[in-house]
């Protein structure tokens, strides 16, 4: 079948905006009625948008002023000055079209023009080495910022084999960027299929305790976490009364995990915690923050058996013990809510303790809290 002619494409497009029928048009120039309705579809559809530069983006000039700057030899700040810019913007601008050497104006234009480009391939969508790496960090219970740290650490100079962590968040949750299996998240610390907000409650239906020591009489090295032995515990509950002592680290964020038999009552979670410190050095406890729960009402005796002087925070205050909230955060990615504790055994606890040791954390500058915990004890 023959194309429609110019001047054909000039009759329909004078005739259909005077309101006159495809199938009309179609008998007098004696075409197919579907050809000519084509057609009509076509001229109808909203043309597409121009791409535009937007205002806050370097032009075309203003590059050009940025390369006869650095050929002047002149300082970022002057070049800056003169194009009413901010000198951080030409730094960056210079730094990844070759540096000063390097940069041409229309280049640059031209690469900026391509990046801009919408919408754009997701690194982890194209990078198969890279997605295979996260896809395996994510099934060892890592979160996505201490994947994002690794990457860093172990391909410094590889920018293909870098992603931050927002990416693998949207590669997980967002429709349409869902480069990583679905099933993925459930390897999340908190299992989420998508974001939602969670909300905080000030429950604390924990008694008073007597003759307590505020942590305001802490030792100023275990305030600013000089020295290794100084911990945070806490216990993570579980139903039927159930729990688990959680014991962290302040300075290398090491964790022990210690069970509790039977009910959360005060003999038996200081008793528990008393045979787990006995087992480490004299210079590796020195101290033990906790919260005012009643399982520590015989901090007494806690601390006359072991040495080991105990500080309480104030009620409902758990920033004062943020080192050890963190972890029982992380801690039920393991053991989540509404579970029983009792099932667990002291070996399987140490088994998930391990785990969480060799994990990279960001305050620590992506080494793990075994490294650090090693390095002071050398």
């Amino acid at each position: 079948m023959r194309r429609l002619s110019t001047a054909e494409k000039a009759v329909i497009l004078e005739r259909s905006r005077a309101g006159v029928s495809s199938r009309q048009i179609a008998r007098d120039l004696d075409r197919p009625v579907r050809t000519v309705q084509e057609r009509v579809e076509r001229l109808r559809r909203r043309p597409p948008a121009v791409r535009r530069r937007a205002l806050r983006q370097l032009s075309v000039a203003e590059r050009e002023e940025i390369s006869r700057g650095l050929a002047q030899r002149r300082s970022f700040r002057s070049i800056a000055a003169g194009l009413g810019r901010s000198p951080s913007t030409v730094c960056r601008e210079v730094a990844r079209n070759g540096g000063r050497r390097r940069y041409r104006a229309a280049r640059a234009e031209d690469r900026a023009w391509a990046h801009g480009r919408r919408p754009k391939l997701a690194k982890l969508a194209v990078q198969d080495e890279l997605r295979g790496l996260v896809s395996d960090k994510l099934e060892q219970r890592w979160s996505p910022q201490q994947i994002a740290g690794w990457l860093r650490q172990e391909f410094p100079g590889r920018a293909e084999m870098q992603v931050s962590h927002e990416t693998i968040y949207l590669a997980l949750f967002v429709q349409g960027r869902g480069t990583l299996r679905k099933e993925l998240h459930a390897y999340l610390r908190r299992g989420h299929a998508t974001r939602r907000p969670r909300g905080y409650t000030t429950y604390n239906g924990q008694g008073r305790l007597r003759e307590v020591v505020h942590i305001s009489q802490r030792p100023a090295e275990a305030e600013d976490r000089a020295v290794p032995g100084h911990w945070e515990g806490d216990l993570l509950l579980g139903t039927s009364s159930t729990c688990i002592a959680t014991l962290v680290e302040r300075q290398s964020r090491f964790v022990m995990l210690v069970k509790i038999p039977g009910r959360r009552t005060s003999e038996l979670v200081t008793a528990a915690l008393a045979a787990k410190i006995q087992q480490l050095p004299t210079e590796l406890f020195r101290s033990l923050t906790w919260d005012q729960g009643k399982e520590m009402s015989e901090h007494a005796k806690f601390t006359i058996d072991t040495g080991v002087q105990v500080y309480f925070c104030d009620p409902r205050s758990p920033w004062q013990r943020g080192t050890n909230e963190n972890t029982n955060g992380l801690l039920r990615q393991y053991f989540p809510r509404g579970k029983s504790m009792a099932a667990h055994t002291q070996a399987h606890l140490d088994a998930v303790a391990a785990q969480l040791n060799a994990r990279p954390r960001q305050t620590l500058n992506w080494k793990t809290p075994s490294q650090v915990l090693e390095q002071a004890l050398r």
